[in-house]
Order: C-alpha cells, then structure tokens, then sequence
C-alpha cells in the first residue's frame, strides 16, 4: 500500500516517493512552507517535521529552554526568594527613612561641610543687606582711597564766595562719621569712619559745618557722611 503524501496526504508511488522528516513526500510537495520554493535533500531545512528554505527557517528563541517544566520552577523559586529578600530589607530599613546612605562618616563630613558653606553664605548675605541704601559713592570711601578725587564735584563757580568760610554760631550738635571721605579743598574736612564731628551747623543744601574732634580740623564736610549721636 503506497503511503499518502506529507502535504497533500494523496498516496505516494514509489517513483516520485522523497522520504525525508519521518514522512513521504511528492517531489512536488516537498517545498517551504512559507514561499512554497521546491526543495531537495541537500537544501532544505527541518523544523517541526516540516520542511523550510534557508531564508524562511524559524529562529529559534531561548523560550524554548526556560519554558520546560523544570525551568518554570525554577524561575518561580527565584521570583519567591527575591520577594522574600525585598520583604526582610524592607523590614530592616523601618524606621531609618532614606538615610542609610547618608549616615556613613563620609556623608555626614559632607553633609556637615555643606551646612558650614550655607551658614556662611547667609551670613553674607545678612551683612550686605545691612549696607544703606543711600550710601555714598565708593571714591571717597576707605577702601577707595587709591581713587583721586575729583575736585570738580564740590567746586563753586568763580566768583561766588564759599559758604564754609564763616564759622557757624556756638550751640551746634555733636556727630559721627559713617563712612570715610578725603577733602576735595582747602576748606574741608577729611573723615575716617568712626570720627566724632563737634559744633556742627548746617550751612548749605548737602554741607554741613564742624571740626573733627580727632584731628582738631575745622571745615566743610558732606551732610550725608555723619549722623547725629
């Protein structure tokens, strides 16, 4: 009895019979199963009992080893290992937050050297908000000194006589100087921070009149340089 065909399952007759795959093939029905290309002996490729070209061959995916039963197993004992590792570290960590990594020595000295950085930083800042607002310009502050003056900035028009040259009447106020400030003329006064000013009378719009209780020097000097005390 002639067997029937692996594809058309018509019998086979002993002139055209190809046994390959554990099956009896038509040389017409032994093609791909994909591109239905005529195959031989030689160039065909099997995959489940089928014949395939080199181009259409299943690739075979590493599935195929970690599906078995065995492998299953195993993949279910590792996940219930892992979740029983996640639960015992969770556990642990209870009460500690996220600073297991901080609370190494290292951290902390970091940590500690940044608080340090920020204290001095906002120290800084409180100090220069302390500056007033309506400050002098820095050429006739101490630490410009090394700026000429210009005597231009207070000088009179010609012609015009000088309002500090008469003293002002006794019974004037005591003040101190709060920023430095070099004499631009003849007839003023130079400050240091800090000075005391005796017998001070206002004589002009921005000049005040006194003498530098510190040097004995009488003249002219800029209202917005002292305060009264």
């Amino acid at each position: 009895m002639n067997p029937p065909c692996g594809r058309c399952k018509k019998p086979v007759y002993p002139t055209e019979k190809i046994n390959c795959l554990d099956k009896y093939w038509h040389k017409g029905c032994f093609s791909c199963e994909v591109c239905k290309m005529a195959l031989s002996m030689t160039n065909y490729k099997g995959f489940d009992k089928k014949p395939y070209c080199s181009m259409h061959y299943p690739k075979t995916s590493f599935t195929i080893v970690t599906d078995t039963p065995e492998n299953l197993r195993l993949k279910q004992q590792s996940m219930l290992n892992s979740q029983a590792l996640y639960k015992e570290d969770f556990e642990k960590s209870k009460g500690k937050g996220f600073s297991v990594v901080v609370d190494t020595p290292e951290m902390q000295r970091v940590k500690k050297t940044q608080d340090q950085i920020s204290n001095i930083k906002y120290h800084e800042e409180f100090e220069k908000s302390k500056i007033r607002s309506d400050a002098p310009p820095p050429e006739n502050r101490q630490d410009y000194e090394e700026q000429p003056p210009n005597p231009e900035r207070f000088r009179q028009p010609a012609g015009q006589v000088h309002p500090a040259a008469v003293a002002p009447p006794s019974g004037a106020k005591r003040y101190q100087a709060m920023y430095s400030y070099t004499a631009a003329e003849a007839d003023e006064v130079s400050l240091l921070e800090g000075d005391v000013i005796l017998d001070v009378e206002p004589i002009d719009e921005g000049w005040v009149f006194g003498c530098n209780q510190r040097t004995g020097q009488r003249g002219m000097l800029p209202a917005n340089y002292v305060r009264p005390v």
